[in-house]
């Protein structure tokens, strides 16, 4: 079953979502409207009086790639989810690639800005383009989450994998090394870094065993650099033998699992950096913001029985003693941007290798989302006449009059 229906008045008050079965007899009997398609919204066509709400909580689980969003009505069941995937690493590239067309002008003198250097200082708490996004996005659907949902507070996943902790168990005491969510943070990280697959033969979906790189028999700790993960077969094979001796006949596969044991998980990097911004952010909204650990998401999603999912592990996020799932397809949305200011594209030196692009004046525009002949799917505009959606290779072209928009470009993209 779908997400339940945002549901709204005629003053744009917001209302208690109904169950999609609901929402098409508002719509058949004519009492309510499409006020827009994502999230699917439905405005009244007359102003309630007296409106009575029942509290939702917004539940966040913030990720480098895909940050993951439910709402929980106050009967612990996850009536609405949705998975944002961010741009980070696009705009990483785009900023590197800009770098080196402005470094190549200005060697060959053809510069067009000068220079800047490290003169300038940066204001506290300053994150870059790429991590500032992830905060960025997240806050713009809390916001319009709240405009459409009678939300009354927040729960975010603050800390993704407390590295401290980790290296050190007995920082915060004696109980919580050996309470009931003993090892669930140490879990998790790996899995992650080792991307849930067997480091010594790549197996998958198979129960994993925590194996010591260094065996404890010769020396070896329990620091997570000297972790990895391991199907039962490998990690009894390779026994209490030192690593070197047990891949001395595969030195690239020895290289490769001791270069990934040192280096740190870039994601958990990249969620660490941004988690307190994105607090403070959730603060300014007005709402009462709790927190929790990744460690005790993964506790709670693992006792509840539930599948790895981005949207079941936010609902999972904090305190939940009971969790019942209403919904089985969320709302799936990708960060895409609203396009480039160049007016043409340019080649590996910076020069233009394309014709100056056209302002249409029809007021379509690409990433548009539009129906023709039964297909619905993102417009492509070829021309002052002509529009297409594509589907993967197969393109539905037609003139402007077969089409009809939908949704209009608004920087995201759905499924």
């Amino acid at each position: 079953m779908s997400n339940f229906v945002f549901l709204i008045d005629a003053n744009k008050s917001t209302m208690n979502p109904v169950h999609p079965c609901h929402a098409r007899k508002l719509m058949e009997s004519g009492k309510a409207a499409v006020f827009r398609r994502y999230p699917f919204t439905l405005i009244m066509r007359r102003v309630v009086e007296n409106i009575v709400t029942y509290p939702l909580t917004l539940k966040i689980d913030p990720g480098s790639k895909t940050t993951g969003i439910s709402l929980v009505n106050n009967r612990d069941e996850v009536i609405w989810g949705m998975e944002l995937t961010h741009r980070g690493l696009a705009i990483k590239d785009s900023l590197e690639s800009r770098r080196a067309v402005r470094g190549g002008r200005r060697a060959r003198n053809t510069r067009y800005r000068p220079a800047r250097f490290l003169n300038r200082t940066r204001p506290k708490g300053w994150l870059a383009p790429s991590l500032l996004h992830r905060v960025l996005t997240t806050e713009t659907w809390v916001k319009r989450l709240m405009g459409f949902a009678p939300i009354t507070k927040i729960v975010q996943e603050l800390v993704r994998f407390d590295l401290q902790q980790m290296e050190n168990p007995e920082i915060s005491g004696f109980e919580y090394q050996q309470g009931e969510l003993a090892g669930y943070e140490v879990r998790e990280y790996l899995l992650n870094k080792w991307d849930r697959k067997c480091a010594y033969c790549s197996v998958e979906n198979v129960p994993l065993q925590i194996e010591h790189i260094q065996p404890k028999s010769k020396s070896g700790t329990n620091r997570i650099s000297n972790l990895c993960l391991a199907c039962e077969k490998c990690n009894i094979k390779k026994g209490t033998q030192d690593i070197q001796v047990f891949l001395v006949k595969k030195p690239d596969l020895l290289k490769r699992i001791l270069a990934q044991a040192k280096s740190p998980l870039r994601d958990a990097a990249a969620v660490n950096s941004t988690r307190w911004k994105l607090f403070e952010v959730l603060k300014a909204t007005g709402l009462p913001v709790t927190t929790g650990s990744g460690g005790l998401t993964k506790f709670n999603r693992t006792r509840l029985g539930l599948p790895k999912t981005h949207w079941l592990d936010a609902a999972c996020v904090g305190i939940v003693e009971t969790l019942k799932v209403l919904i089985s397809n969320p709302l799936l949305v990708k960060c895409t941007g609203m396009g480039i200011r160049m007016r043409c594209r340019m080649d590996k030196f910076g020069f233009p290798c394309s014709k100056p692009r056209k302002e249409y004046l029809h007021g379509w525009k690409t990433g548009d989302i539009a129906t023709i002949n039964g297909v619905t799917g993102r417009v492509v505009v070829q021309s002052e006449k002509r529009l297409e959606v594509r589907l993967g290779k197969i393109r539905h072209g037609g003139q402007l009059a077969q089409f009809t928009k939908l949704f209009s470009k608004d920087g995201y993209s759905y499924a």
